[in-house]
This record gives C-alpha cells, structure tokens and sequence, in this order.
C-alpha cells in the first residue's frame, strides 16, 4: 500500500550502523538531530497487522506506520525542511525500548501499552489506540474463561505486559499454568494452530489480527474476559526530550481533532488490507471516540 504525503520520503529497511550520526540522537535533542541529519527513524514490527507489519515486499505499512509518516511530515514543516528521509528499522518487543533509549530510533511505531511502569524509562505520544489483554482459543478446546486454562499451556510474547498480567493472574489463582514464551505474536499464535499451547494471551485487537489471518479464522475464539482494564497504546519516544515530544502530539492532536483520524482508522480496520484483502471489520470503540476527541495524556 502506498502512503502519500507531502514530502519525499526515501526508505531504509535496515538499522543505521552504530558509529553513524543516528548514534549521537542519544546525546542531542531529537528535533536538533533530525534538522541535521534531514531523516528520522521509525521503529516498527514485522507482524503486528494491522498496526505495524511488514509486506511480502519489503515495505513498511500499518496504522501506527502511516501516523508515524504524517508525524514525519509535520516535523518536516516545523523545522522548514524541503524534504525529510525516513528510515524504517525492525524493532521486537525486546529490543524497542533500548532502540529508543540509545536513540538508534526515534519514535517507536507499532503496539505497545503505555504504563507506569514503562514511563520510567521511556515516553510515550497522546493514545492512539485502547485495548485490552485476552486470550484466544481453538473453539473444540471448549476454553471460555481465565479458569479454565488452570493446568494448561499457554503462550505469550516475551517483553510485553501480556504475560506480566499472565504471570500474576497465574499466582494470584494458583492457576498452575505452563507460560509458554513466543518472541514474536505470530509465533505465539502458531503454538495454538500447531497444538502446543491451549491459548495464547495478547491484547485483543491483535489476537483478531491473527485469527483474521489465520488459515481457519472460523475454528478460533477470543475470551471476552480479559486480564485487566482496557490500556491504551502510545507511540514511544525517549524520556525528557520534551520538544520533540510536543510537535509529536501536536500532529497526532490535529489528525484527531479534525477527523482525519476516521479515513486512517476506517483504512487499517474497516477495510481488505494488504496484502491478501483480509478485513478485521472493527469499527472505532466509543472509549477511542472520546479519546481522539479530546487527546490527553496517560498518565494511570
């Protein structure tokens, strides 16, 4: 899919090598580096359809990508720069916050929740997304609630606050669950498909992608029980940079307010994605209404 602004974009799909210019990020303001250096890096994933992912050719696409290359445009526009590079740089659940702390990226752009937690060591944009941690399930395996995982296998991703909710849903019921650990969704899903693990715990929105995308979506099921309260998403950014960090909200804010969030949102979830036209067909929550209307910060 192709995504259209108004800037010239030349893309990199691989990580700058450490002696080059994007190291000094780490020790110069993110909007002074850029200006130097006419290019800003964004970290995605391969496989978090439909929000960061990679296609068969090679491009980087997704919701979080496409808010990421409007940012990319306003940033350009903020420091009167006639063009702006973006570099694309594979980024997993594991490595995504030392790629930002060292600056070898300088916005992260796919799925991760914002907590407490995780704002001691890196920031985060105005939410652009609301979810919560369910599991899902072969239909035949008769799995509906929490309980009735005690004394099976389960998967989750390493890195993610999935399976730190897992691991404490785990103790605090005596469960007595295997946690499988998958480094990647697709492939925490995959032990699911192939048999060996009863569940997978992910966000919901992210287990419909893998359902979506499944060989046999109709064989699936997610729990309508989750494993806490709806968090949002955030794009990650390094701590205390606070004028970049501005500009970034500035542009996410003028995409919400005025609508133009709907045409993104209704491409990536109420339409066939690339590359093979599977559609989630999920429409925009009323707790995401609200909060594009009036974008503020996490801070729970």
């Amino acid at each position: 899919m192709q995504i259209a602004f108004g800037s010239v974009l030349s893309v990199a799909l691989v990580c700058p090598p450490f002696g080059s210019p994007a190291a000094t990020a780490a020790e110069e303001g993110t909007l002074d580096k850029i200006a130097r250096t006419k290019t800003i890096t964004i970290g995605y994933r391969s496989d978090e359809v439909p929000f960061a992912y990679r296609t068969p050719d090679g491009a980087a696409v997704g919701y979080t990508v496409e808010l990421c290359n409007r940012i990319a445009d306003h940033v350009r526009a903020t420091l009167n720069l006639d063009t702006i590079n973006i570099d694309y740089v594979l980024a997993t659940a594991a490595t995504r916050f030392l790629l930002i702390k060292t600056g070898k990226i300088d916005l992260e752009c796919s799925a991760t929740t914002n907590n407490a937690e995780r704002r001691e060591q890196v920031a985060f944009s105005y939410p652009h997304f609301i979810t919560a941690t369910r599991f899902v399930a072969k239909k035949s395996s008769n799995l509906r609630e929490i309980k009735d995982l005690a004394g099976r296998t389960v998967a989750s991703t390493t890195g993610t606050v999935n399976i730190e909710q897992l691991q404490e849903r785990n103790r605090a019921d005596k469960l007595n669950i295997s946690i499988m650990l998958a480094k990647q969704n697709i492939e925490g899903f995959s032990f699911v498909e192939n048999n060996r693990a009863s569940a997978f715990v992910m966000d919901g929105v992210l287990l419909a992608a893998n359902v979506a995308f499944s060989k046999a979506p109709q064989e699936y099921m997610i729990s309508s029980e989750t494993f806490g309260p709806p968090e949002p998403y955030g794009i990650l950014l390094r701590k205390n940079d606070e004028p970049f960090r501005a500009v970034v909200n500035d542009a996410l804010r003028t995409i919400f307010v005025s609508g133009e969030i709907d045409e993104i949102y209704n491409r990536w979830f109420m339409s066939p994605l690339p590359p093979d036209g599977r559609n989630f067909n999920l429409p925009m929550s009323s707790e995401l209404k609200s909060a594009f209307r009036d974008p503020k910060e996490y801070l729970q």
